[in-house]
């Protein structure tokens, strides 16, 4: 009480000597919203009188500070984030890259802001005793304490040195709940404790009022680190530990878990308490700063009588001092994000599009094209037109008769046009449906379905492109290639027949007299012709096998790089892009990792 008067009556002299330091300052609304100056209260006034400070003359100790020179990574990370959602905006559902955007969002609007202060909030349940050691740390009672609950209404804010007042104001910390540390707590000495901190009592995070837990809310997503006090009966509090502590996991390295009221528990019962405390830390996955690690720090304590206070208060200065803290909450905040974004960039599995797959899409093409059947009558062809090149007059002349007398013979049956298109549609679109699903096996969800979807509007057409490909490429050509041989087999059938036309014209002339008998010489003519001309049919079809099949061959290639062709530039090629979309964003994701 003692203190509490002094500060009154400082303040009553203060406003009968000062007048001007009643105006409110520019940009404070009267509804209490924050504005570019302070409204600093008691303490404050308190301390301008005196000459500690002066809120808007006062120099910055941390002017000439390097500030900027230790986040390269975490601006790489920033960076990575911010291009991982700019190239998955038109794969990704917006709702699950909201809480990237978001975090993206609150990195900026605090790295705008002052990097030299370090905002710390006090939060707890009701009783815990959160105020009280808001009080302690400060040196003076600046927040109300008593039995009433809920006593914390609305966030107080305490302010060891200048240019924090951004920072205020995005927590939306009006100024009149802007408070000083008692005289003495907060010096302006570039090695003063505290320096740089700026410490915010919350209202109780399970008040019945919903909009104190609100504010609680809202204000622990801006804060750079969190004090959590609990008290010996609630340090087990499923609230707590399911709503925030277990959540917040990953944010180890700025939060501090304070057990207070330890002054009410006898002997070696706080002791107890306390590793109990730290077990359940531990089942909640949040990592202990212990022996020099990263992690949280646990401390006890009671804000009541001071014991273990200065412990806290030392753990802050060192903490304030690293001027690590806002740094370290956007990284874990990055962190929550990329953990939360993992099943839509990463699934443990291989992907990709391997070469089998697309030497099995391009066999399918060629089977719907019908490339091994028009090769086959390729080689059909050439070997039709090798016998009629090569083969005897008389044979020839038989085969046209009979083709003649029974043109039905000749014939096969084909299936019927629409069926064949029908059927070749389908082999299409089976093939793109398999080498879709290759394509985005092993592919987070959005982007195995945009994989698939590449390659069902690649499909559209291509079934039209293929048919026109097997008219183009599948027909033969006007006049078939001939090899080296073929005259000469050529001018042997011929030399044949003329040898059978002499030798008959030899014995007809002998049978009615005009010549002299001699049967042996016509006779031996007329078996050479005869035995001759198969002789040689039957050499060029042999000789004409080889020529054949890779005439065939050759065809069958053609038409299937063509189809190839036409499936890589229709289907093949945009899964190779969606893929290689999902390789960049994969990239990307590595990076926010760390």
């Amino acid at each position: 009480m003692t203190a509490v008067t002094d500060h009154t009556e400082h303040a009553e002299h203060a406003d009968r000597t000062e007048p001007a330091e009643r105006v409110d300052p520019p940009g404070d609304d009267a509804d209490g919203s924050a504005g570019g100056a302070w409204d600093d209260g008691l303490i404050a006034r308190r301390a301008a009188d005196s000459g500690v400070f002066d809120l808007e003359a006062t120099p910055d100790p941390y002017a000439h500070e390097d500030v900027h020179g230790t986040d390269a990574e975490l601006v790489a990370r920033l960076d990575a984030l911010r291009e991982l959602v700019g190239l998955s905006r038109a794969r990704v559902d917006g709702a699950a890259l909201a809480e990237a955007g978001h975090v993206l969002d609150q990195a900026a609007a605090r790295r705008r802001l002052s990097d030299r202060h370090t905002v710390v909030a006090i939060a707890g349940a009701t009783g815990s005793g959160k105020s009280t050691l808001f009080n302690a740390l400060a040196g003076v009672p600046l927040s109300e304490t008593g039995l009433r609950r809920p006593t914390t209404s609305a966030p107080i804010a305490c302010s060891w040195t200048d240019g924090a007042a951004g920072l205020l104001d995005r927590l939306g910390i009006p100024g009149r709940l802007r408070r000083r540390p008692l005289q003495g707590q907060g010096p302006q000495g570039v090695d003063a404790p505290l320096k740089g901190l700026v410490l915010v009592d919350l209202p109780d995070h399970d008040s019945a009022a919903v909009a104190h837990r609100e504010q609680v809310d809202r204000i622990l997503e801006l804060v750079d680190a969190v004090i959590w006090v609990v008290d010996p009966e609630k340090y087990a509090d499923a609230m707590l530990h399911e709503r925030y502590l277990r959540p917040l996991a990953g944010h180890a390295e700025v939060t501090f878990v304070v057990l207070n009221q330890v002054d009410r528990l006898p002997g070696e019962a706080a002791d107890l308490v306390l590793d109990d405390l730290r077990r359940l830390l531990d089942e909640d996955g949040i990592a202990l700063g212990e022996h020099g690690e990263p992690g949280a720090t646990v401390l006890s304590l009671s804000a009541l009588t001071g014991d273990g206070v200065d412990e806290l208060r030392e753990s802050l200065d060192q903490f304030t001092r690293e001027r690590g803290a806002a740094a370290r909450r956007i990284a874990a905040d990055i962190d929550a994000a990329a953990l939360r974004l993992r099943p839509v960039y990463a699934t443990g599995r291989k992907s990709g599009l391997s070469e089998d797959a697309r030497e099995e899409f391009t066999d399918r093409l060629a089977d719907a094209v019908g490339a091994e059947a028009a090769g086959q009558a390729a080689e059909r062809a050439w070997r039709r037109n090798a016998n009629k090149a090569c083969g005897t007059p008389w044979l020839r002349l038989w085969r046209w008769y009979e083709g003649r007398r029974s043109p039905s013979a000749t014939l096969t049956v084909r299936p019927a046009p629409c069926d064949e298109e029908a059927t070749a549609r389908q082999r299409v679109e089976h093939a793109v449906r398999i080498v879709g699903e290759r394509a985005s096996a092993g592919l987070p969800g959005p982007w195995g379905l945009a994989v698939r979807e590449a390659a069902t509007r690649g499909a559209e057409g291509l079934p039209e492109a293929l048919d026109d490909l097997a008219v183009s490429a599948g027909s033969p050509p006007p006049r078939l290639p001939r090899p080296g041989w073929w005259p000469v087999a050529v001018l042997a059938q011929i030399s044949m027949t003329i040898v059978q036309v002499v030798g008959g014209l030899w014995l007809l002339g002998q049978i009615v007299g005009v010549l002299d008998p001699n049967l042996g010489v016509p006779v031996l003519l007329m078996l050479c012709g005869i035995v001759g001309g198969p002789c040689v049919e039957w050499s060029c079809r042999m000789a004409a096998k080889g020529p054949a099949r890779r005439y065939g061959l050759d065809a069958e290639r053609r038409l299937r790089e063509a189809a190839a062709g036409c499936g890589r530039a229709r289907v093949l090629d945009p899964v190779a892009a969606e893929l290689l979309r999902y390789r960049e964003v994969r990239e990307q994701y590595v990076k926010v990792t760390g």
